[in-house]
């Protein structure tokens, strides 16, 4: 059943589909979709294995059967690729390459990055990263790892040591306390160890700025309320410092109080 389906022909057409075209700068992108669904058609026999001696009348039905599977897988593959390369290059070496591995081969040539172009790009890269407290700190340092994963695979390998200290250098400034704490061990951390410890001390400083934030918001409120209190205060004393008689109660006119009013008395 699982062989009628890869043989379906909507399931080739949709695997083919999802191979992304060659161009100049997807080459490494390109050639593991390819291998993948190669893989998954169960047509990278002839990748895999080198072509079998050409029949003869000699020939037994096991090496008959092996040379008819590397034959289709040969011309699938071709196929395939020619149809996710620029037509410029098609009519080249398509016409001159019977073999879907030397054909593979070829394209890498013409395709694949220049390593040197690309170990300058990943160093400086590595060199530049700086960690800005956003996002969180293991997936930083991941990053960087990943980085020097693939420089390891061009041949430039890093040891663990240094990939911490880079780390630890490209911390921000909040972080020299930490920093200063790991110079005076003698113990060395691994990758693992950094990752872990870094975690935490950027938790413990996420939990002393909350801290810090509560208690300067309480000392503010706290003296907005004092300040509020005292200017209750002043002006219930100003209130009662201009609380005066302002006029005669008796004839109801002012510039006299009731005592002093002639009609009073009269």
């Amino acid at each position: 059943m699982a062989s009628a389906s890869l043989s379906n022909p909507a399931t080739i057409t949709a695997n083919i589909n999802s191979i992304p075209m060659l161009n100049g700068t997807n080459f490494k992108d390109w050639k593991g979709k390819l291998l993948v669904n190669i893989g998954c058609m169960e047509l990278n026999y002839a990748l895999r294995q080198e072509q079998p001696s050409p029949l003869t009348a000699e020939s037994t039905p096991d090496e008959k059967l092996d040379f008819e599977r590397w034959d289709r897988s040969n011309r699938m593959s071709l196929m395939i690729m020619q149809q996710c390369i620029p037509e410029a290059f098609r009519g080249t070496e398509s016409e001159e390459i019977t073999k879907a591995k030397d054909f593979l081969d070829a394209i890498e040539k013409r395709f694949a990055r220049n390593d040197k172009a690309e170990m300058t790009s990943l160093l400086a890269s590595l060199m530049s990263m700086k960690y800005k407290g956003r996002g969180n700190v293991r997936e930083y340092i991941m990053e960087m790892y990943q980085i020097a994963s693939k420089l390891k695979a061009l041949k430039i390998e890093l040891s663990e040591d240094l990939l911490v200290l880079m780390v630890l250098v490209s911390l921000p400034a909040h972080f020299n306390q930490f920093k200063v704490s790991y110079n005076c061990q003698r113990e060395k951390w691994t990758l693992n160890e950094l990752i872990s410890h870094c975690v935490q001390e950027e938790e413990r400083l996420k939990q002393d700025k909350t801290e810090s934030a509560h208690l300067a918001s309480a000392s503010k409120d706290k003296g907005k309320k004092r300040k509020h209190e005292n200017e209750a205060a002043k002006g219930l004393v100003q209130k009662k410092q201009h609380k005066e008689p302002t006029g005669c109660f008796f004839c109801r006119k002012t510039g006299h109080v009731k005592k002093e009013c002639t009609k009073y008395h009269c």
